[in-house]
């Protein structure tokens, strides 16, 4: 089709379009005189006009300068480059506003000199800097220091608040300490007062009611600063209960410890979540599929678990088909071949372990055939976004709860491969066995634990003793009121405490065959003074095994036999494992264990009696072996930190509860014909006899011949050696092993 034509339209030379570029002509001189205007209208006005001057010196007085500084520097900005200047400069412009006003801030602050009539009733800043400043003095100097703190946050607002926000916590914890010596100061003068006020009390009333008034805001102090709760009413008297209850039954009434109140887990740290999604599931879950059948190995992924470092995939074996020819006889040459389907064996599975760490370029796998409960073979892989598990997410679960609602003894150990809690009631253990190498969370684990049980006992319910040869992992625990005796350091004195526990435990066996009992829940339960828990924790098992193995043995399992009756427990903990120090007489008296990362399989054989520790993470990752569960159960162990646990022995520290029984560790025993001193004297002299027909007998006697032939310690070979040198019996040169 032509193309249609278009006219051309001319311009007219009218007069329109010269009026169109003289208006133009006239907007630009407009403009460009309109600044000029608006900066030279008031400085005219200033000049010719005194009400113009007066009222500007009494608004701004020498403040006038700068204001009128940044009046025309922004007037010029507006003329010739708005975009330049005042859209992408406006943090320059906000500063120089803010600048101004701190000036005129502290020249609102100098009072004006004297001859200048219009400026003698104010100051150098104006009425104006009043606002900002003025007087008062320290009041002007505190709006003047508020506005300079806040000028460079308007600014640059967040590279100035993270710089505020880091600042700021760093002050904080340098301030606590301080914070918390006070507070201890004043907690002992509370204390002080309080038992003034006690003593007043009992004898007659008014100093004591003063006291107590005068301790109130410090009492107030400590709970806002601390977390302490606030303290229950006092209980009745012991006669007014039981006139109470005489009706009711006829059991002892039990009157409850006052002072001794539960830490909140509000002391403690709350953890992140950081879930996995399904898209990086199921590509993992594909990739698995896809590397097996590679190999010929059918299976299908039907579960995925996401854990704190692990992800459990379960793995279903699929078919295989085999096909076989029909026989003649009964079947029509021609038929197709039978088709018989047949499970792909687990052992294949079993057999790619190193082919699938390959696939998923991960040399930390652990499969698990058949999962306990399930017919699955479980695939652990760490987690592509690990997370820590914190002490608070398990303490604050429905299975730790109903453990310390049923007055056991519960224990947070961490989160499965499910993300599941893993909680477990010291009672029902009895006993446990940790052990792993070093930095494989051992320390932290008992740590968890002590914190566990400080969360949920009072000391009057709960009595401890801690051995800890190292010096710094649980003497942090020193000066709470749970603690028999403070953390003992010393291995010599570990065989003292041993048999100490051991009288503890034939006394109270004694006080439940009085009342008829058979252990201590039902002992509690007819007694009017209920008997106390005692837990016994050796952090390193392995030195106190070579001073003398023999006696810690003996002591250790003799009170792992008989004393969970009594509510004696115990809790060991080793670096290593080896046959010398996990003897198979311990290992058979301690059923419920705990295996960190470990060096060998062999090791991993001594804790558990099979292999899997030698392949786990490290840092919490752990197996744990109980009466639960007959195959060892996966779990990431629980952390918490220093200032968790300062805060724990804090709270226990800042409370004054009832006296506690106390118990004796010096291993005293009753004196007397019969008694059992003269028992242990008669022994000794048994074995004193011994060694020296061992010495008629051998040449060349040593103290490990004692040892074996006596079933005697080290010390004790040492001591019968220095006996038999006495005596002549044996040559001097013998005596340096």
């Amino acid at each position: 089709m032509p193309r249609a034509k278009t006219a051309k339209v001319r311009k007219s030379p009218r007069r329109g379009g010269r009026s169109r570029s003289g208006a133009r002509a006239i907007l630009r001189l407009a403009w460009a005189i309109l600044p000029l205007a608006f900066i030279l209208a008031p400085l005219i006005a200033f000049g010719i006009s005194s009400a113009v001057r007066h009222r500007a010196l009494d608004s701004l007085g020498y403040g006038l300068v700068p204001v009128a500084l940044l009046i025309v520097g922004f007037a010029l900005a507006l003329r010739y480059n708005y975009t330049a200047w005042v859209k992408s400069y406006w943090r320059a412009w906000l500063g120089s506003a803010l600048l101004v006003s701190i000036t005129l801030g502290i020249m609102s602050m100098l009072p004006a000199p004297d001859g200048i009539g219009i400026m003698e009733d104010a100051s150098l800043g104006g009425r104006w800097g009043q606002y900002l400043g003025g007087s008062p003095l320290p009041l002007g100097a505190f709006k003047v220091a508020v506005l300079i703190f806040l000028s460079p946050l308007l600014i640059f607002p967040r590279r100035v608040g993270q710089v505020y926000l880091h600042s700021g916590e760093k002050s904080l914890r340098t301030a606590a300490p301080v914070l918390k010596r006070l507070t201890l100061r004043f907690a002992n003068s509370i204390k002080s007062i309080a038992t003034k006020r006690d003593s007043e009390q009992r004898k007659g009333h008014v100093i004591g009611g003063i006291m107590y008034r005068v301790s109130t805001p410090f009492r107030m102090f400590r709970r806002a600063l601390f977390g302490v709760p606030r303290p229950e009413p006092e209980p009745e008297p012991a006669d007014a209960i039981g006139t109470a209850n005489s009706g009711e039954s006829s059991k002892p009434q039990k009157v409850p410890a006052p002072g001794w109140h539960l830490p909140s887990s509000e002391l403690l740290n709350k953890g992140e979540s950081r879930p996995v999604s399904q898209a990086v599931l199921q590509q993992m879950a594909q990739h698995i599929e896809s590397t097996l059948a590679d190999h010929r190995v059918d299976v299908v992924v039907e579960d995925m678990r996401t854990g704190p470092r692990i992800i459990r995939f379960g793995l279903v074996p699929g078919w295989i088909r085999q096909y076989r020819e029909s026989k003649p006889t009964k079947s029509k040459p021609g038929d197709a071949p039978q088709v018989e389907m047949s499970r792909v064996k687990v052992q294949s599975i079993l057999v790619r372990e190193k082919d699938l760490a390959l696939a998923l370029k991960t040399p930390y796998l652990r499969l698990e055939a058949p999962v306990p409960g399930e017919a699955l073979v479980g695939l652990e892989v760490p987690n592509p976004y690990p997370r820590q598990v914190v002490l608070r997410s398990v303490v604050e679960s429905a299975p730790f709860q109903k453990i310390a609602a049923k007055d056991g003894l519960p224990v947070a150990l961490g989160e499965d491969t499910a993300g599941e809690p893993i909680v477990s009631d010291l009672t029902g253990l009895p006993h446990l066995l940790i052990a792993g190498a070093t930095g494989s969370g051992k320390s932290v684990c008992i740590n968890t634990i002590v914190s566990s049980l400080l969360l949920t006992n009072r000391p009057d319910r709960l009595r401890m003793v801690m051995v800890d040869p190292k010096r710094v992992e649980l003497t942090p625990f020193n000066g709470i009121p749970h603690l028999i005796a403070p953390v003992i350091v010393d291995t010599d004195e570990v065989l003292v405490v041993l048999r100490a526990m051991q009288n503890e435990m034939l006394r109270r066996y004694k006080l439940m065959e009085e009342i008829g009992v058979r252990n201590l829940e039902g002992y509690n339960k007819k007694s009017k003074v209920d008997m106390p828990f005692l837990v016994i924790i050796i952090d390193e098992l392995a030195d106190l095994m070579m001073a003398a193995s023999y006696e810690v043995e003996q002591g250790l399992v003799r009170l792992a036999q008989l004393g969970r009756a009594t509510g004696i427990h115990l809790i060991l903990a080793t670096q290593r494992p080896s046959v010398n120090v996990v003897t198979g007489l311990l290992k058979a008296n301690v059923p419920s264990r705990i295996a960190f990362a470990v060096a060998s399989q062999v090791d991993s054989r001594v804790i558990l009696d099979g292999v899997g520790a030698e392949k786990l993470l490290g840092k919490g990752d752990m197996l744990l072996l109980n009466s639960d569960s007959p195959k060892p159960k996966r779990v990431q162990g629980t952390y918490v930190n220093d200032q968790e646990i300062e805060k724990l022995v804090d709270f226990w520290k800042l409370q004054s509860g009832p006296p506690l029984p106390e118990i004796p560790l010096d291993d005293s025993r009753p004196s007397g014909p019969g008694s059992d001193s003269d028992r242990d004297d008669d022994n000794e002299d048994d074995v004193l006899d011994k060694a020296r027909e061992l010495a008629e007998r051998y040449q060349n006697l040593s103290p490990s011949v004692l040892q074996r032939r006596l079933q005697v310690g080290y010390p004790k070979a040492m001591k019968l050696m220095k006996q038999l040198e006495e005596e002549g019996l044996v040559p001097s040169s013998h005596t340096r092993v």
